[in-house]
């Protein structure tokens, strides 16, 4: 009877070993992320956006939903 046991308390301890969870702490190295028009350094940009330029970025970002996102400008 004893053996049976053995098995359970294995799946028991596993069940709660599941459980625990890593604390979550933010060190104090951590990076700064700048704003997101100012770009990645990448040599990929879509055309009419100048890195660096919020103007720039905020009339990219309206055209790609215009052209993309908006479900009335689509053709069915």
């Amino acid at each position: 009877m004893k053996l049976s046991a053995i098995p359970f308390a294995a799946v028991a301890l596993f069940a709660l070993a599941g459980c625990t969870e890593k604390p979550q702490t933010l060190g104090s190295n951590a990076k700064v992320d700048a704003a997101a028009y100012q770009g990645t350094g990448a040599a990929f940009t879509a055309t009419g956006w100048k890195p660096g330029e919020k103007v720039s970025w905020e009339q990219q970002l309206k055209t790609r939903t215009m052209n993309g996102q908006n479900e009335y400008t689509k053709v069915k």
